[in-house]
């Protein structure tokens, strides 16, 4: 019991959310979250209590079929009618961006300040050594070559010598990513990043002072308590019981959430919007606490502070080789490019999907409906292609595109289901979300045949139809 919890909110809450069975889906679909909603704040402000941790996130009902208005998240600020937050009435960012830019390689606050100086210095030494050249004689340019030639084995062995020293410090910090066992480069200290995160921490608190939703307001309630009862269902982790998870919802339309390494959780009321169901919001909330628990910030600014102090080499060699210092220019650019494209955003992308399958075992240990998990990733897929948005190809981003991560998270959900039973979770006895979305795609494509022109009292095609009947 101590490894599989469930909401422990009442027995009332328990059974609406977390049965998955018929009569339970028809409820969510008919009262939204008031199940939940409808528990006395204090229970909820108890039970964190109890659990020694102020927490977020947020818990979302059995997925609802594509098009019909979806009435699973009315929630509103208290002493205001209940807003509906349907999936497609929102504006979506060009990808769901699960880590802010700071988040996602921050750096001990020395090499901020000292980067800069060390690519400064670099310029600076192979622009003196290509002047140095070129003011050389013919003669003593002749000599050096042939001095080089005779050294040859000596030059060699030399930039040997450095090779390996670069080998020895990489293996030698290498560490086990927690819950994975992945190897991964480990260049700063936990600590570090836990200090930093205060900074930004800071920051962010800064920029969304007038934007923060207080702790009376339903939405804020609702996603206190489910990364409270994901936390609490995951306290066996020993980096999720170690860290405090402190809440902020901020009115804001992007499609966003984000955990700093102290456990800073910040949720936009753009993301409470574009999801269908509690069980998609709880594995959202579970990917971000994922990356949090598996050190992703610290393990991404080691990768990038060894490629950059790799690449003063190469930066050197490209000022004294360039003839010019526009080439150079040019030549810099293109290998910074390189390193981005071959290295920085590949390792983002693998740092999301691992925190896909974490996040994914954390929500099936809190007794998630697992399998709305790919359907998240399918209707924003939608939804960017009803907007007219570009598709850009995956390699250009950090993250993977939204139909390799439905598919991805598809063939984890099997391995899930075993998690959630072994977990002594009520079983999923009602439609399976997945095959709900397909269904209504079918039925949406059906009927979008039958479309007249846009000028016609008919709908407009570039909108999904929101009104047809639940298959």
């Amino acid at each position: 019991r101590n490894k599989c919890q469930r909401l422990d909110l009442s027995g009332n809450a328990r059974n609406c959310l977390l049965t998955g069975n018929s009569d339970s889906y028809r409820n969510l679909t008919g009262k939204g979250l008031r199940c939940l909603l409808d528990v006395p704040h204090s229970s909820g402000q108890e039970v964190y209590r109890n659990a020694h941790l102020s927490s977020r996130g947020f818990f979302s009902q059995p997925s609802q079929p594509l098009g019909e208005k979806i009435p699973s998240l009315q929630i509103s600020s208290v002493g205001q009618p209940p807003h509906h937050f349907p999936a497609w009435s929102i504006q979506i960012n060009r990808s769901f961006h699960t880590s802010p830019s700071l988040q996602a390689a921050p750096v001990p606050l020395f090499w901020i300040i000292v980067k800069p100086a060390q690519k400064l210095f670099a310029i600076i030494l192979g622009r003196s050594i290509r002047k140095w050249w070129k003011a050389l004689p013919p003669n003593k340019r002749e000599l050096f070559k042939e001095s080089a030639r005779k050294n040859k084995w000596k030059i060699l062995l030399g930039v040997s010598s450095l090779g390996v020293v670069f080998v020895m410090f990489y293996f030698t910090h290498l560490e086990e990513t927690p819950i994975t066992g992945r190897a991964r480069l480990l260049v700063f200290g936990k600590e570090h990043f836990r200090e930093l995160s205060q900074m930004e921490y800071d920051m962010w608190m800064e920029q969304f002072k007038s934007q923060m939703l207080p702790e009376t307001d339903a939405r804020y309630q609702v996603v206190e308590r489910v990364v409270g009862h994901l936390s609490e269902s995951n306290k066996d982790v020993p980096q999720v019981s170690a860290l405090k998870w402190v809440i902020h919802v901020v009115e804001e339309p992007g499609v966003n959430a984000f955990v700093l390494p102290n456990g800073q959780v910040f949720v936009f009321t753009g993301l409470l919007d574009a999801v269908s169901d509690i069980h998609q919001l709880s594995f959202i909330l579970g990917h971000e606490i994922a990356h949090a628990v598996l050190e992703h910030a610290a393990e991404k600014a080691s990768l990038v502070h060894f490629l950059d102090f790799l690449s003063l080499i190469f930066l050197t060699l490209i000022w004294a080789i360039c003839p010019r210092d526009s080439l150079a220019v040019v030549g810099q650019w293109i290998q910074s490019k390189l390193q981005e494209f071959m290295f920085d955003r590949p390792y983002s992308r693998t740092l999301e999907a691992e925190a896909d399958k974490v996040g994914l075992q954390f929500a099936a240990k809190a007794c998630v409906d697992v399998r709305a998990s790919s359907v998240f990733w399918q209707q924003m897929e939608l939804a960017e292609a009803v907007q007219g948005q570009p598709r850009l190809p995956e390699w250009l981003s950090t993250h993977p595109s939204h139909e390799n991560r439905a598919e991805h998270l598809d063939r984890l959900i099997p391995e899930a289901l075993k998690i959630r039973e072994s977990c002594n979770c009520p079983s999923l006895s009602g439609p399976d979300p997945r095959l709900i979305f397909r269904l209504n795609m079918q039925h949406l494509l059906e009927s979008s045949k039958g479309r007249g022109p846009p000028n016609s009292t008919k709908q407009d095609p570039s909108k999904p139809k929101l009104d047809f009947p639940h298959t």
